[in-house]
């Protein structure tokens, strides 16, 4: 169905292979032809932020910040990553995997 296609990378402009199993699997996923030789595309990759996936989400936000609160159901102080509300339970690692029946 598919035969063996020469690309141009749209970075190093060397000439690369996209093999017809790999125009299949494109296809299967509906991704668009390759523009980077597979060189590129590694190095590319490697050049992203720890985390990163190139959708701008890289993840490198520092440490969370951390509230003072008292477990509604054991008593013992904990902290949480949100700002506790009136009202509203709130519990400590242990307590909440209990809660949550993990």
């Amino acid at each position: 169905m598919y035969t063996d296609k020469i690309l141009v990378c749209a970075d190093c402009s060397q000439q690369f292979v996209f093999t017809a199993n790999e125009q299949d699997f494109y296809a299967q996923r509906g991704f668009s032809e390759p523009k980077r030789c597979g060189a590129c595309r590694a190095a590319r990759k490697a050049a992203r932020p720890e985390g990163g996936h190139g959708f701008g989400g890289g993840y490198d936000r520092g440490p969370r910040q951390m509230f003072p609160a008292t477990c509604s159901r054991c008593g013992n102080e904990t902290e949480v990553p949100f700002q506790p509300t009136n009202g509203k339970p709130v519990y400590c690692s242990d307590c909440f995997r209990i809660v949550r029946g993990g």
